[in-house]
């Protein structure tokens, strides 16, 4: 897992670091998640290609009382191999088939406006756009819009 986010944050990725996390950040993350999926505060995917990690994505529970009936998709990565062959939606059906089971209600996202690819995923799963932060993202020098997008569930129910 460090390896697959370590070479796509090298590579560009928007995915919340500007280098490679640490070892001990992703296991860290990695407990969490391991430790909210009994209890429906987490849920994560991971995609494969034979034995390596291509692909992997997460979401949490909202912590705020008032927002426990929803979800965050905090990070989808996809190794660039791997990229147009399907594992970024096989990664957000499974999170959203959690997010189903454990009752969610409504799940959010966002990315960085000029993710054109992940835009073009989440539109066609159903997310809608309820806004933008301009150029919210830093990078350096760079600056990026941050879209919001989310899923309402509760009308399939």
């Amino acid at each position: 897992m460090t390896s697959l986010l370590g070479r796509l944050v090298d590579a560009g990725a928007a995915l919340g670091w500007v280098s490679a996390p640490p070892v001990e950040e992703i296991a860290d993350l990695i407990g969490s998640l391991a430790a909210g999926t009994d209890t429906g505060d987490s849920a994560a995917a991971i995609a494969r290609t034979g034995t390596e990690i291509t692909g992997f994505a997460y979401w949490n529970r909202y912590a705020r009382p008032t927002f426990r009936p929803h979800v965050d998709i905090e990070k989808v990565a996809v190794a660039p191999d791997a990229q147009g062959q399907g594992a970024g939606r096989k990664l957000m059906e499974a999170l959203i088939r959690a997010a189903r089971h454990h009752c969610t209600e409504v799940v959010t996202l966002d990315l960085r406006g000029d993710n054109a690819a992940a835009i073009g995923l989440y539109e066609s799963l159903g997310f809608t756009p309820y806004g933008r932060l301009p150029d919210f993202v830093a990078v350096g020098e760079k600056r990026y819009d941050t879209l919001l997008y989310s899923l309402d569930l509760r009308a399939g129910r």
